[in-house]
């Protein structure tokens, strides 16, 4: 897919929600992002890093796009919030240019 994912959507808001960050990242990496243990491993690696985030309650269910993205999207808030533990939370990430780059170097 496309390696601009990440800028695409912080053309729409300086401030976006780690889930939408993570499949913005999955899409550059042409990765699957519906495996709540990766996202697990993104969201340790984004606390290990000292990026700024804050936690707070996402409804999935209004975080859209299209239906059938919604509807895996609301499968996989779902499995997170059963989780309920520090790395299956949802954060408020401003993506700045060293955010953006601290994101990009994420790997498996």
């Amino acid at each position: 897919m496309s390696n601009l994912a990440l800028d695409n959507i912080r053309k729409n808001v300086i401030y976006q929600n780690s889930i939408d960050i993570w499949i913005a990242t999955c899409q550059e990496k042409e990765i699957g992002w519906n495996d709540t243990e990766k996202y697990q491993t993104f969201i340790g690696y984004l606390l290990k890093s000292g990026l700024n985030m804050k936690k707070f309650p996402l409804c999935i269910k209004e975080s859209g796009g299209d239906f059938d993205r919604g509807q895996e999207k609301t499968k996989f808030g779902d499995a997170l919030s059963e989780l309920n533990n520090e790395t299956s939370a949802a954060y408020t990430i401003k993506l700045n240019d060293a955010a953006i780059d601290v994101i990009r170097k994420f790997s498996l």
